[in-house]
């Protein structure tokens, strides 16, 4: 399939740049899995739309304050995501660790290279906190030490996506998380998970829905873009997870008694197409796109994802391209807010 064939208009006005005043006020699209069936509603109304003893599993990650900024000794601007640690070194009386970045600079960052964090400084005579590159800057990633504890936070920023255009504030450290937030190592929201309240959680347990949590951290593979014309070269940089036994005894149970298995979010579909259930951990580097047999999951809820992106492409292997793309014209002409603070779509039968 052709990459052109996963796009659609969207007038700038549509992207959400602030979460709603209060989370479960989010509108929420239904749109039928196997029938031609589509409705407005609200995220309220999630208890009555989905069947009775379903199984909910949510993704549990909790995204990091992982974007930093820095100067070069020669005074350029970097731009750091610190997206994985990947060891800790302990050379009394240090802690050092080392992460891997996506880089945003001017110019490829070299082995060696000392950077400065920015406005790191707690007082004027504070030592500056400062960053080494162990691996120069190469297709956007970079290695680097730091041996300053708890540095992302108290000096990261949460990472916003770019399309929401300003600073995260403080109001972003809570509403950027998920009420199911519990596993650090995240760099940006599992954003179906925002919808969710501790009401919507009373109403769907009155149902008798269980809700159950994985762990998949999102990280820059989620968001890469799509750059060959033909999507089949394109390949996903994998991702942690994490399963637990007991959530994967609750999943396999339900499935096997028939239940309706519901995934929060495309990070929860991959990861569960990917393990099948069963407990673990690793990482995936499933590319779910339309021709996909789904072998586990039966409904899904979501955001509005961008163009030509492999969560569009997901979504639409589980509801046809053409269904889907329709679905989002009347999103759009309806007045839905779209991306990561925008509202939710749920696909179900």
């Amino acid at each position: 399939m052709k990459l052109s064939e996963f796009d659609y208009d969207l007038p700038p006005e549509s992207i959400a740049q602030h979460p709603l005043p209060i989370r479960d006020q989010s509108r929420l699209l239904k749109l039928g899995r196997f029938n031609e069936t589509l409705a407005h509603h609200t995220i309220r109304n999630l208890h009555r739309l989905i069947p009775k003893d379903s199984i909910l599993v949510v993704n549990n990650t909790k995204v990091i304050p992982a974007r930093l900024h820095a100067r070069r000794m020669t005074g350029g601007l970097v731009e750091l995501l610190f997206a994985e640690k990947i060891e800790t070194i302990s050379q009394q009386p240090l802690t050092i660790e080392e992460w891997v970045c996506v880089v945003r600079s001017s110019k490829h960052l070299k082995e060696g290279e000392i950077l400065q964090i920015e406005s790191c400084s707690d007082s004027n005579t504070a030592a500056p906190v400062t960053i080494q590159v162990t691996r120069g800057s190469k297709q956007g990633r970079c290695q680097v030490q730091i041996d300053t504890p708890d540095f992302l936070s108290r000096l990261g920023k949460m990472p916003l996506p770019p399309y929401i255009q300003r600073e995260a504030n403080a109001d972003d450290n809570e509403r950027y998380q998920t009420i199911f937030a519990a596993e650090a190592g995240a760099i940006a929201a599992p954003t179906a998970g925002l919808h969710f309240s501790s009401n919507i959680l009373t109403q769907l347990k009155t149902m008798g829905i269980d809700v159950v949590s994985i762990t998949l951290h999102v990280g820059p593979g989620t968001f890469e873009p799509v750059r060959c014309d033909d999507i089949e070269h394109h390949s996903i940089e994998p991702e942690r997870y994490s399963i637990s036994e007991h959530a994967s005894e609750k999943i396999l149970s339900a499935k096997s008694a028939g239940k309706c298995i519901i995934a929060v979010g495309t990070t929860v579909v991959r990861t569960l197409e990917f393990t099948r259930g069963a407990p673990g951990h690793g990482r995936t580097d499933l590319f779910i796109k339309p021709g996909y047999t789904f072998r586990l999951v039966d409904g899904l809820i979501t955001n509005f994802h961008l163009p030509r992106s492999t969560l569009l492409m997901l979504v639409a292997a589980m509801v046809g391209k053409e269904r889907l793309l329709e679905a989002y014209r009347i999103a759009v002409a309806s007045g839905y807010r779209f991306y990561s603070y925008g509202d939710a779509m749920l696909i179900i039968d």
